[in-house]
């Protein structure tokens, strides 16, 4: 399994670069889900595991491009993971130091996916509303909400 975090390990050099052109900034996650907010959440953490976001207006700005590389990144080694793992479980009998292994590499490609699609669902643009989403939303709120 390390052959992923030596596979990889260039990526994240790059990383204390874009922090030390002070772009990047970390800051605690932010309170409202306000469609104006023009914070990205950016895939990697700063120091403590907090968040890092991204203010800027350009989409193609450096950090930017650093950021959906990146994603993309870490998504091909969730991928790459899966298959591993799929291959290990299908011809092998895992003893279970490599499965607690196989577990924890899964829980950390696992949160980069998640980080990743919530970056991404944070700048999708907000629906205008309309009866067809009202109605659902109130049916979602009568049926599943506590």
């Amino acid at each position: 399994m390390d052959f992923i975090v030596r596979l990889f390990e260039p990526a994240w050099r790059l990383l204390p670069f874009a922090r030390r052109r002070g772009r990047a900034a970390e800051a605690p996650e932010p309170a409202g889900e306000d469609p104006n907010d023009n914070l990205r959440l950016l895939p990697w953490t700063g120091e403590g595991g907090k968040p890092s976001y991204l203010s800027t207006d350009a989409e193609g700005s450096f950090l930017s491009r650093l950021a959906d590389n990146m994603e993309s990144v870490q998504l091909g080694m969730g991928r790459d993971l899966l298959d591993h793992v799929e291959t290990v479980l299908r011809e092998d009998q895992p003893g279970e130091a490599e499965l607690i292994g196989i577990v924890g590499h899964l829980c950390h490609a696992l949160r980069d996916a998640h980080r990743v699609a919530e970056s991404r669902g944070r700048r999708l643009p907000t629906p205008a509303p309309d009866t067809w989403s009202a109605a659902a939303d109130a049916v979602v709120e009568r049926e599943i909400a506590p």
